[in-house]
Order: C-alpha cells, then structure tokens, then sequence
C-alpha cells in the first residue's frame, strides 16, 4: 500500500517558504519535493484557502507565506491539506460475516482511532515555528567549528 505523504511534503514546502526571500514558484518547490508543478499547486490550494499561503502570478510570482510559522499548527496544515490518512487501513474486509475478523476490526479501528486523537491532539500543540527552530538550532551545531 502506498503511503500518503501530502502533510510532509506541504510541510516540507512551507519551511522553505519562510527561509526565501522572494516567493517561491511552483516549479521550483516541485523541484525540491521531486514532484510535479501541478502536485504543489494542489497540495498549496487548500493552505490558501485557508489564509496560510498566498501566490502571484506572473514575473517575480509565486507562493509565500501569510501568516507567522507561530501561527500555523501541524493541525492547520493537516487539514488545509484535506486530512490525509495517518495510518494505513489495518482491517481486511475478505470475510465480514466471520466472527473472528469482526472481533478483530473492531479492536483495530478502536485502537486506530485512539492513536488519530492523541496524534491530532500532539499536532495542535506544535507549530510550524517549533520546527522552524529546530531546524536552526540543528544547523548550527552542524556547521559549528569542532
């Protein structure tokens, strides 16, 4: 099963965002996701519908941030990204009648949708600034004299 990295790579997309001077093209984002143009454009559309990004057309265009990376949460971006799955699907549908595989599923789906609150409860308490420092502090000890 394939994985769905739309929050990773939206988040990947929206650090870069705060470290450009200029507005960021889509082809240009897309050349960092190793994706295509079109891919960035959709993954961004719900960010700026929500007032996180903005974009320009034309010479010198291209997307940006609106808002502080303070104010943007995990959460906010996983759902302006249209709340992608966190989890693959652990139940199997190949015998609903079996009593087992009802037993089963319906431990798992309880535990998945445990482990979704706590996990979108951990998302609305980090910030894209809390990455974004992060990131700094790293890259300072990794280009600190030894």
């Amino acid at each position: 099963m394939r994985t769905d990295s739309r929050l990773s790579r939206v988040l990947h997309a929206l650090l870069h965002m705060e470290h450009a001077d200029h507005p960021l093209t889509s082809e240009a984002i897309a050349e960092m996701l190793c994706t295509n143009p079109v891919v960035v454009r959709r993954l961004l559309a719900g960010l700026r519908e929500s007032g996180y990004v903005q974009s320009e057309k034309g010479h010198g265009g291209g997307w940006a941030l609106s808002v502080a990376l303070d104010d943007i949460t995990l959460l906010d971006v996983y759902r302006s990204a249209g709340e992608p799955a966190l989890f693959s699907d652990l139940v199997s549908e190949d015998d609903p009648q079996c009593l087992v595989e009802q037993a089963v599923n319906a431990h798992l789906s309880a535990t998945v949708r445990e482990a979704e609150e706590a996990l979108l409860k951990k998302f609305a308490n980090v910030t894209l600034g809390d990455l974004s420092r992060e990131i700094r502090k790293k890259g300072r000890r990794m280009h600190a004299p030894r």
